[in-house]
């Protein structure tokens, strides 16, 4: 099957095929104008015999440009959902960038993607994108590496402790008598975090573990009041992959993440 950067390559070519066609339509359009005020008889013949002849390609130009998309909408919604990912991420080889799939997302950091088959779009961060053309979408994927984030680490550190300070002082969390220094898994954290209707669909594991990721190798260390955040392994030898939290940076090392602990002693 035909894949969709052939596809939107073979309409581009059509589709600039009509309008160059329209432009000569209207090229001698203007010569058969300009052959009337002048009053030229044989130019005004000539003139409508080439009008006749551009008009012709350029309904036949039109009719290819309209017909061309191979595609009906269930093959649209297929191929989508079933060969798209592996097309732009092929296509991204080809211009050097690394597109990683975890966690049904594919992350090229620090961006990342989520497929909505149903519409052919793709959602980058919590942005809709429409255009899909892998070509394209790679270019707006390298942009985004040039781009400096408007994420602030600092409003997530206060945010994450807010969190973990409520769980280790609820005396139904068994973290209780630990207090400050206690490890708390951000299985836990991002529940929490997440708990209100429709904020996990727009925030999602992927984006959590990233702003994880960036936290910890851009800092801040410490909240306000001076306690040191860290993330802490899994202590346990059997764990589900619902907790643990994984990311791509952008030397391709996949980080995981699994709990978190402030030390109120900066320790």
């Amino acid at each position: 099957m035909t894949s969709f950067e052939q596809a939107f390559s073979d309409t581009e070519r059509a589709a600039e095929a009509a309008r160059e066609s329209a432009t000569n339509v209207a090229s001698q359009a203007k010569a058969l104008v300009k052959a009337a005020q002048g009053g030229n008889v044989a130019g005004v013949k000539r003139g409508q015999e080439k009008l006749e002849e551009a008009l012709s390609v350029l309904r036949q130009d039109i009719a290819n440009a309209g017909s061309i998309w191979p595609f009906t909408e269930e093959e649209e919604t297929r191929l989508f959902s079933e060969g798209y990912a592996a097309e732009l991420q092929g296509v991204a080889a080809e211009k050097g960038l690394h597109i990683y799939e975890r966690d049904k997302d594919l992350i090229s950091y620090p961006s990342i993607l989520r497929f909505l088959p149903t519409e052919c779009a793709v959602r980058v961060d919590r942005k809709k994108v429409s255009t899909v053309r892998p070509s394209y979408l790679v270019d707006l994927l390298l942009k985004n590496q040039g781009k400096s984030s408007s994420f602030s680490s600092g409003q997530f550190l206060h945010a994450l402790y807010d969190v973990y300070t409520d769980v280790v002082k609820d005396p139904s969390s068994g973290l209780a008598q630990g207090g400050s220094g206690r490890v708390v898994p951000l299985a836990r954290i991002y529940k929490l975090m997440t708990a209100l209707p429709g904020v996990a669909r727009g925030y999602g594991r992927s984006d959590f573990a990233r702003d994880l990721y960036i936290l910890e190798s851009k800092g801040p260390r410490c909240a306000k009041n001076g306690a040191a955040v860290s993330f802490p392994a899994s202590t346990g030898t059997k764990w589900r992959s619902s907790d643990l939290f994984s990311f791509v940076g952008p030397d391709g090392h996949t980080v995981q993440y699994y709990g978190i602990r402030f030390s109120e002693d900066g320790g």
